[in-house]
């Protein structure tokens, strides 16, 4: 037993870490989401709690991450691929958003456990494989267990890892880097490759990306030339989310546009040693800066350590003092920063340029371990111990007789550069100690400073608020079947989780061309959309148009947003005849408009228009029977007539929907769902062409009779994705094994 304590004690040191900060988890029962803020802050339950917040600095986790989880999650246990989502943008690609991490191993935790604890799980996994891999990876660098240790305290709960830890994408796309480097160091082909595939298929392409971009550059340094292969092959493992994304991408807004953003001010630097200089969110104090986006906290002696490091001979360590410095710089407001803005590269031109701080971070932990061996030098320790104070000391002088800032934000600057200035002192003051005491103090006070960091960010909250039951939400989970609702349910993606159909969405690559047909209906005209959202214009020029079409029935009204915040204005529809209330509580009232179409619906006849501008015109003009009536662009394989006719959806599930017809003549079928040259369509077995309808919409021509439909999602890019996987896993094993 002593002997294994010896050998492995980093690790357990590693683990140990872990389980302080996951303590609240797995002794008290709270889970890692921000179910107070949830409830607080988010309707419809806030119209019935509100409680203290920790942390309001993380909504997409509540409006976009988990639902998203939890579709693709019920999705995979109903037997079929999560390909689509049909709850929010009337219908939008749900792989292809990427965040919802539909491939990723990681999965499998949802199996097996309650759905709650297997993201609870998923969450709190991250730093602890971020530790481990980041110290069998500074190991393979020669460096000793005690620079090991260190450098993976400061990676795994650096600020890049804790602040997007919620999220459980941006940090297992980025926890993997040390994996690939490590099988780089010991040519393990199998390493680099899972590395590779397991970044890219954990939720975040940019991150990714700046992993893919680091391991080429490492294998250059190292010329290692052949490993290059298996970097490849695990790109090709990956490619059924490549691809998907990839398509979702140039069909988006994002995919139109560069926008630069998310750039860390020159002053922002003072974090790195002071992670709440600027205030901090969960205090409520923060007043410059974003707070997630910007966080290069590593912990302040890993910094020193890092920075002291630089000026010794650090060998193949060169390459990480390029790396910290390259990233950084395109991380700040500088000359390549804006070469890489002008370049208009997708993804890394137009996304947060702050986020590849991960790769700053991994680089000066990295370094810091370099340091710590140096320490080992008597004169060595003295220089550091003499650098570090006077450094602090020339920050102190600033704050306390420059007077650089207003008096109350310069209280909140002074007031957290104590506890780092603090530790500077400890951590120079253990050099009088014994030497082969002082590692290990700096060890403990770097693994309290960042653990410190961690605990304070993230929220560990009651299970019972997480996303609790509302009377309002289970009438409409129960009752409104596959007709769409309008209401302000919980913002963004919320309705997802409940499998409520919405026509508004919040996904950073959702389809352009629908949110062109949103902007329609607000503003009479096609206007370029937002970069993340749609919303359905309550007061929009086409409402009662757009009302009909996409056949939204039920609308979810709080009973005081008819004066106050949120209001739609049912009292015309009502006063109209056409809307009346079909449920009632003390919060919400469900009114159902019976001017809704079916969701699926026969057309007699048709009008060919392949002019965006002619086809909204048509459309929205006072005299067009869009009841009876389709846009379509091309001509369709059978002429519609009238007659009597009807439309049943049968079974309708996120990538297959059928509906049964019945016609007296030949009809077009209207699906009020987003059109995707992904959708197939059979009638009776036989394929059948989809048609895009009415500007962003399906349609399919049936033949007189009784007939079976069905709508099927298989994009051409998931199938040869699958393919290149196949090769990728294929050439995998055929080169491992003739290694």
């Amino acid at each position: 037993m002593k002997s294994l304590f010896q050998r492995f004690w980093p690790q357990l040191i590693i683990v140990a870490l872990w389980l302080i900060f996951s303590s609240p988890y797995f002794l008290k029962g709270l889970v890692p989401f921000p179910s107070d803020y949830l409830v607080t802050f988010f309707p419809p339950w806030s119209a019935e709690y509100g409680m203290p917040v920790k942390n309001n600095a993380m909504p997409d986790v509540i409006t976009q991450i988990f639902p998203w989880k939890k579709l693709t999650i019920e999705t995979w246990k109903s037997g079929a691929i999560p390909l689509w989502n049909p709850y929010s943008f009337s219908g939008t690609p749900h792989a292809g958003n990427y965040q919802s991490a539909v491939f990723s191993p990681i999965n499998l935790l949802f199996f097996v456990l309650p759905f709650i604890d297997a993201w609870s799980i998923l969450i709190l996994l991250q730093p602890l494989l971020a530790g481990l891999l980041m110290y069998l990876f500074v190991r393979s660098l020669d460096r000793s267990k005690e620079a090991s240790l260190l450098a993976s305290t400061a990676f795994m709960f650096c600020g890049f890892m804790v602040v997007w830890m919620a999220y459980g994408t941006l940090g297992y796309a980025a926890l993997f880097l040390p994996l690939i480097f490590w099988g780089i160091n010991k040519r393990s082909g199998l390493a680099i490759s899972l590395g590779i595939a397991l970044s890219l298929l954990s939720g975040h392409f940019q991150v990714s990306v700046y992993v893919v971009i680091a391991s080429l550059a490492y294998i250059l340094w190292r010329r290692k030339w052949p490993l290059m292969l298996f970097l490849v092959i695990g790109i090709l493992i990956a490619a059924p989310q490549i691809l998907l994304g990839f398509k979702s991408f140039l069909l988006s807004t994002r995919g139109e546009t560069i926008v630069k953003g998310e750039i860390i001010p020159w002053q922002y630097l003072l974090t790195f040693i002071a992670p709440d200089f600027f205030g901090n969110p969960v205090t409520r104090n923060d007043w410059f800066g974003h707070y997630a986006e910007w966080a290069g906290f590593i912990g302040v002696i890993p910094l020193m350590l890092a920075l002291f490091s630089i000026r010794k001979k650090l060998a193949e360590g060169w390459f990480f003092v390029i790396l910290a410095a390259v990233t950084l710089l395109f991380a700040l407001p500088t000359p390549l920063n804006n070469l890489l803005y002008a370049l208009k590269i997708p993804v890394l031109s137009g996304s947060a340029a702050s986020r590849i701080i991960i790769l700053t971070s991994f680089s000066l932990a990295t370094i810091a371990g370099y340091g710590v061996d140096a320490l080992k030098d008597k004169k060595n320790s003295f220089l550091f111990s003499l650098a570090s104070i006077s450094f602090v000391g020339v920050i102190w002088i600033v704050l306390l007789f420059g007077k650089p800032l207003p008096v109350d934000t310069l209280a909140i600057a002074r007031h957290n550069f104590i506890l780092p200035s603090v530790l500077v002192v400890l951590a120079s003051a253990a050099f009088v100690l014994r030497k082969k005491f002082v590692i290990y103090i700096l060890i403990a006070l770097a693994a309290a400073d960042v653990l410190r960091f961690a605990i304070k960010w993230m929220p560990f909250e009651e299970r019972q608020y997480v996303y609790p039951e509302i009377k309002s939400l289970t009438y409409l989970s129960t009752h409104v079947g596959n007709d769409r609702v309008f209401g302000n349910i919980g913002s963004g993606e919320v309705g997802v989780k409940f499998g409520i159909p919405l026509v508004e969405g919040y996904d950073a690559v959702y389809q352009s061309r629908y949110g062109e047909f949103m902007s329609v209906v607000s503003k009479g005209h096609v206007y370029p959309p937002e970069r993340s959202v749609v919303q359905f214009d309550k007061y929009g020029v086409y409402k009662t148009e757009a009302l009909q079409l996409l056949g939204i029935r039920y609308i979810y009204h709080r009973w005081s947003d008819g004066r106050n915040v949120w209001a739609f204005p049912y009292w015309e529809y009502v006063d109209a005849g056409v809307m009346h209330s079909s449920y009632r509580d003390e919060q919400y009232i469900v009114y159902e408009y019976n001017g809704a179409y079916p969701r699926a619906f026969l057309a007699s006849s048709y009008v060919v228009a392949t002019d965006d501008r002619e086809i909204i015109d048509t459309l929205f003009a006072p005299e067009f029977n869009r009841r009876d009536t389709l846009i379509l662009e091309q001509k369709p394989l059978l002429e519609p007539e009238p007659g009597p006719a009807s439309a049943k959806i049968v079974s309708y599930a996120p990538t297959k929907v059928s509906i049964e017809t019945t016609s007296q003549t030949a009809k077009l079928l209207f699906l009020s769902d987003t059109y995707d040259a992904g959708w197939e369509a059979t009638v009776d077995g036989k394929k059948s062409p989809v048609y895009r309808a009415d500007y962003d919409f399906r349609a399919v021509a049936v033949p007189a009779g009784d007939h079976k439909v069905v709508f099927r999602y298989h994009p051409k890019e998931f199938r040869w994705g699958i393919i290149l996987s196949v090769i990728g896993l294929g050439g995998l094993v055929v080169l491992l094994k003739h290694k």
